[in-house]
């Protein structure tokens, strides 16, 4: 009988198991949809408000964030790394007069532009970038050459051109950066100065900056190997002084990406993005907290950055492709496309 007693504790030890395990299964289970491949881009946040925008400008916008993403999706589609399409992709950007990033750079105190760039591979966590280069006509490339074959992950200034020129990076007069609408902008900023003695004269406590754009890119992708990649290129904030570096070439600030968890590049008040570590955390939460990338983002963004007194935003892929483009201020310039060629584009608050 005693045998008998003991054998049925037994069985209804080993059937409460089973059912227990059976009700757990399906929390173990995603529910989300892989994409195949995917990509996202950024072209700055700000004060970007449609009565300030004319339908020619906004149409241009479009047309230039549409050809970037179009360059990148094309690469993945075609099994390329997401590493190549972030670089092709930002190459488009960093070649366009429309955004704060090589070509259309803003321009120092001096008179002069200083790009930052950065770029991290999910697969490996290596990362490299680049910050204060003047002569580098794609700050991106720089970035990747400093990844891929240096033991560093961040140059600066003359050491990073002296880097790029012995790995053949293409190289072009300082000239070449120049638009009007950049110079004009400076020279602005500078009388602003001149008429209030009392006016802070650091970059990032000029109360107009916050009036004006600033369009440091971005972009994030997701290739068919699995693999996530994130780049950030940017001229930094107009009239900034000191050789002073914002989080784009930031790695955990400006740029992040681990397979595990998200690819994520900001853009905004770099200052801010720095102290918040604003793209690591958005993976950390992802990772440790066992949050859904949107909610991960509209934390830290709409909450953590916010409180900080931050403003800016960011465009994010978690490992399933699903994307975020998250921000605080009244605009970002952003855009999405998936694995069936679906395209979205953003430019104010409420389009998305």
């Amino acid at each position: 009988m005693r045998t008998l007693s003991i054998f049925l504790i037994g069985l209804i030890v080993c059937v409460s198991c089973k059912q227990k395990e059976t009700n757990e299964a399906p929390q173990q289970q995603s529910t989300q949809k892989q994409q195949e491949f995917a990509i996202i881009i950024h072209g700055g946040a700000g004060t970007i408000l449609k009565e300030n925008m004319t339908d020619s400008l906004e149409q241009a916008y479009k047309a230039a964030l549409t050809e970037a993403i179009q360059t990148g999706y094309k690469i993945l589609e075609n099994g390329g790394t997401s590493l190549e399409a972030v670089q092709r992709t930002i190459n488009v950007m960093e070649n366009s007069p429309l955004f704060n990033s090589a070509k259309g750079a803003v321009f120092n105190h001096d008179g002069v532009n200083e790009l930052d760039a950065s770029i991290m591979d999910g697969k490996t966590l290596n990362a490299g970038a680049i910050a204060g280069v003047t002569n580098v006509k794609n700050p991106i490339n720089l970035a990747y050459e400093v990844m891929t074959n240096s033991e560093h992950v961040l140059l600066s200034g003359k050491g990073a051109e002296m880097f790029a020129k012995e790995h053949n990076i293409e190289l072009v007069d300082p000239s070449y950066f120049f638009t009007q609408n950049r110079y004009d902008a400076l020279q602005r900023t500078l009388a602003r100065e001149k008429q209030d003695s009392t006016a802070t004269k650091t970059a990032f406590y000029d109360p107009f900056i916050k009036d004006e754009k600033f369009g440091t890119v971005g972009c994030v992708a997701l290739d068919k190997a699995g693999n996530l990649a994130a780049g950030t290129s940017t001229g930094g904030m107009n009239n900034k002084r000191y050789n002073r570096i914002g989080d784009s070439p930031i790695i955990g600030s400006g740029t992040y990406a681990n397979n595990n968890t998200c690819g994520v590049s900001s853009t905004g008040w770099g200052e801010y993005f720095i102290r918040g570590q604003v793209a690591y955390d958005i993976s950390a939460q992802v990772e440790y907290a066992g949050k859904p990338l949107k909610e991960a983002t509209l934390n830290v963004i709409q909450e953590k950055l916010t409180n900080l007194g931050g403003t800016g935003g960011i465009v994010a892929l978690d490992h399933y492709g699903n994307p975020s483009m998250e921000f605080n201020t009244e605009g970002m310039y952003r855009a999405y496309m998936n694995d069936q060629g679906e395209l979205t584009l953003g430019i104010y608050k409420n389009n998305e």
